[in-house]
């Protein structure tokens, strides 16, 4: 259920990409406690994107999930924000966090809905 998706203007090589993926996967389910079973993430790179006037390394992430703990959601941008320092190199002060939290009727999955 839970999706996260990066947009960075960043370019990533494939030697990056699937270890980015890995540990964003590997955060979700640790700081969700959702199964991996269901965890789904997706990057673009090298995205034409300016933040704060400059094409400086800059990300948008977003996090949809059904259920999404609002107690949490400082931790998940910390976590978040740190893991994208440490991949990619962008500053958490260059990182925008869109959080969701989608009822499971409003979700599909499988032909039908959660």
């Amino acid at each position: 259920m839970p999706y996260l998706t990066i947009q960075s203007n960043r370019a990533v090589t494939p030697d990056q990409r699937e270890p980015l993926l890995t540990a964003v996967s590997r955060l979700l389910v640790k700081e969700l406690g959702k199964p991996e079973s269901y965890v789904m993430v997706s990057l673009s790179s090298d995205v034409p994107m300016l933040f704060a006037g400059t094409g400086e390394p800059a990300a948008y992430v977003e996090l949809k999930s059904i259920g999404l703990p609002a107690g949490q959601l400082k931790s998940l941008s910390r976590e978040i924000c740190n893991l994208l320092e440490q991949q990619l190199g962008v500053l958490p002060a260059r990182v925008y966090i869109e959080f969701t939290d989608i009822k499971g009727s409003h979700w599909g999955w499988n032909g039908g809905t959660f």
